[in-house]
This record gives structure tokens, sequence and C-alpha cells, in this order.
């Protein structure tokens, strides 16, 4: 059985566009080809107008770069690590410096070349992965699920640099998420991707702006919360869950409303933040679970919330069941269900 079947999309140039769908669906399968570096059994590639064969491959592997959901890293420095596809073309040691250099602050990570790659957390390796691609300056950037296991930090800090590459380089960029949020929050365009087919394609107004039969097949949401809506003197709304407990969003919308946060939108620290957020609970972890390189907490806060840190967070924070803890997010981070 192919993984892929009746497969239609036109990729825009300079534009952000999501392959959108559940784990399994043949997100990875068609940027492997998209990238060169799978050929379709059947189907036809066309690049630039140009019709791409088998024996053609090479034409797209010098034009696009993919970073993979679980990259691979030299033991060596991160320099070395950024540095390894530019050592393999005609560039000066100055050139390849400047160039990577330059790719390193695009993911805020100036001051690590010397940094064991293998030493850094889950969410710097991933940031790493990323300017390795950015520093080829390729035409076309692939990203397979490149905040999958990410702490909410470096989230925050890999979506920032999509954008800004798109906006600034003009960059082709294909991103493949399960998380419509992200594709709503990042793309321009979105590909939805079912059991191997491509059931929509279309603006992301048009895919996610309405009420979507495919997107509620696999879509999941957590941290539900409904209340009364109030708008404050700031233009912002107040959502009033129960007696205790009022969130802030940054839409304008009152009355009787149902929104929803993120997990990995939510900050985890045992000490209020120094932070512009507007929305800052106390509360108790009364669940912990053990997700891969993840873990999800659940914290009791007036309600509950899901949120998922790092094993390495939970190590250092040296969180446990009944531990007390500040729940920190934006206004910006809630949003209307």
């Amino acid at each position: 059985m192919n993984a892929l079947q009746k497969v239609n999309l036109t990729i825009e140039q300079g534009k952000i566009t999501t392959l959108l769908g559940p784990s399994g669906s043949g997100k990875t399968t068609l940027l492997r080809i998209v990238a060169g570096l799978d050929s379709p059994t059947q189907g036809t590639i066309l690049y630039e107008n140009r019709t791409i064969m088998d024996n053609e491959l090479d034409i797209l592997r010098q034009n696009a770069t993919m970073v993979f959901q679980k990259s691979v890293f030299f033991d060596t420095t991160v320099y070395n690590n950024v540095a390894y596809g530019l050592k393999l073309e005609d560039l000066s040691k100055e050139e390849i410096s400047n160039k990577v250099e330059e790719a390193l602050a695009l993911v805020g990570l100036e001051g690590f070349e010397k940094r064991r790659a293998k030493k850094l957390s889950g969410g710097e390796q991933q940031r790493v992965s990323l300017a390795r691609a950015l520093v080829l300056d390729r035409k076309l950037l692939l990203l397979d699920e490149p905040t999958v296991n990410v702490d909410p930090k470096n989230v925050s800090i890999i979506e920032e640099t999509i954008l800004l590459v798109n906006r600034e380089k003009k960059t082709t960029i294909v991103l493949a998420t399960h998380n419509m949020f992200q594709a709503e929050a990042l793309s321009q365009n979105v590909a939805l991707i079912l059991e191997g087919t491509v059931k929509q394609t279309g603006t992301k107004q048009e895919i996610l702006g309405k009420s979507n039969k495919y997107l509620t097949s696999f879509a999941r949401l957590e941290n539900v919360f409904s209340g009364v809506s109030e708008i404050s003197e700031d233009g912002t709304s107040i959502i009033h869950v129960t007696k205790n407990l009022s969130i802030e969003a940054a839409f304008n919308k009152p009355g009787k409303i149902s929104v929803h946060v993120r997990p990995e939108d939510i900050l985890v620290s045992t000490n209020p933040l120094q932070s512009s957020a507007r929305n800052v609970f106390k509360g108790r972890i009364v669940g912990i679970a053990d997700v891969g390189s993840i873990v999800r907490l659940t914290v009791d806060a007036g309600k509950k919330f899901s949120i998922q840190i790092t094993k390495k967070s939970l190590t250092e924070m040296n969180l446990n069941v009944d531990s007390e803890v500040y729940l920190t997010f934006k206004a910006s981070a809630v949003r209307l269900i």
C-alpha cells in the first residue's frame, strides 16, 4: 500500500505552506519527495514548470533543504555541525564563518559556536538543526514537525525564526505539523492530509477559518474553559471561569464564551516570573506523566491545566506531585473556540 495517494499540491513561491494532519498521515513522506530524498512510485513532480524525472532529483536537492523531526548531530561543536554543509562548497574559511555566525544569530544561539551540540537541550538542538539548514540559503526550506517535544520557550523562538526567514529572505517554506494552531499562526496556505490523501488545500482562512469535518476528525483541544466574558478598560476580554479564576484574552468578545490554551503555551515556575504576561495562577501539581522526551503536568489552579515541559526542567525545578507552582501565559495564547 502506498503511503500517499491522490496528492495534487501546488507550493506557492515565497509563502509558508503547512501540511496539516495527524501522525502517520503521509506528511513526512511528502516532504521527502519534495526534498528529492525519495522518488514517487507514480505521478509527476514539477519544479519551476519543469518535470523532474527520477534521475534528476539532484535538482530538488540543490534547491531544497530539510529539517528532520529527529536530527542527527556529529559529536563535535555547534559551529562544526552548522558549517558541515558549507565545507562541501567552494567557500573560504571567512565566508563559512560569516554564514555560520549569521545563521546562529537568526535562531538566537549567538555565542554557542564552541558548545558541544550533543550536550544542548532538545529545544536548543532543534534550533541548531534549523541553523544548519538556513546556512545553506536554499530556495525551499522543509520542516518536519519542527517543534514537537520542544519546550515552550524554544517553540516561540523557532516559530519566530520561521516567520522572520520567510518575511526577510522570501524563502518558500513547507511545514509539516499535527498542530492546527501552529498552522494558523505561521502559514499562508494549508494542505490538509489524512490517510495519505490531500483532502483540502487553500489559504489558511479557507481551511481553518470555518467548520471543517476533516479537522474535527483529529483535532483535540486541551485546557478548555467556559465562562462569561466582560471587556476591560484596555479592550481585552476578562473571562470569569469560576469565582476565583478569571482568564484574560487579547480579543474583544463579551458574553458567554469558551476558550482554550495550548499546553505548550503555558510556562511553569516555582516562583512568580518577571513577565508582561497577563495570566499568572498559583496551583498544585496533581499529576505527572512521562511522554517520551517531554513530561505532561496536570496542575490544579482552581481548574485543571495540562502543561508540557522537558524532563530536564522537571529535574531542575525538583517538581513532584503536590509541588506548588506558578502558571504563566500571555493573553494572546488564549484562543476562542
